[in-house]
């Protein structure tokens, strides 16, 4: 299975195919709005603005799975985000990222880049991936791991 025959519903529950993303550069993390990276939003947004024009989409995908960080809805989840950190990339619907529930977008990424962890398991909010044009999962950034070091890892996924 590739990453491109996947769909996840958007904010407002619409089914979306990752196939749309085919030939972008994807960074992929799993959020949260009441958590101490929160803050990531904001760096999320300055990477998103300043890669978008060269091949650069962000995903992000609201998760409570961690300390109940996410305990609203989905669209209240991407209503906090443009408020209070001005994102303009997609922010889909509230997932589960670990467990029998977790969503088969996570699954696979964990799958292609597993954690350290015994379980290779994502442990908090804040995990991200980056993916390659042709969808190849290509690294896995722990969740303290600042989005402003994965400049030169986007550049040269960008080319």
């Amino acid at each position: 299975m590739t990453l491109y025959e996947l769909n996840a519903s958007n904010s407002a529950g619409r089914d979306v195919s990752l196939e749309d993303y085919k030939g972008k550069v994807l960074l992929i993390a799993n959020t949260a709005s009441k958590c101490g990276l929160t803050p990531q939003y904001g760096e999320l947004q300055k990477l998103y603005d300043q890669y978008r024009d060269q091949g650069l989409e962000i995903l992000g995908f609201p998760c409570n799975q961690f300390g109940g960080q996410e305990p609203g809805t989905s669209e209240e989840a991407a209503s906090f985000c443009q408020l209070n950190y001005g994102v303009t990339f997609p922010v889909f619907a509230k997932v589960d990222v670990n467990g029998e529930q977790a969503h088969p977008l996570f699954r696979h990424l964990k799958n292609e880049q597993p954690s350290d962890t015994p379980d290779g398991e994502i442990v908090w909010n804040f995990t991200k991936f980056l993916v390659d044009r042709n969808g190849k999962v290509v690294q896995r950034f722990e969740p303290k791991e600042s989005p402003e070091v994965m400049k030169e890892a986007i550049e040269t996924l960008l080319g």
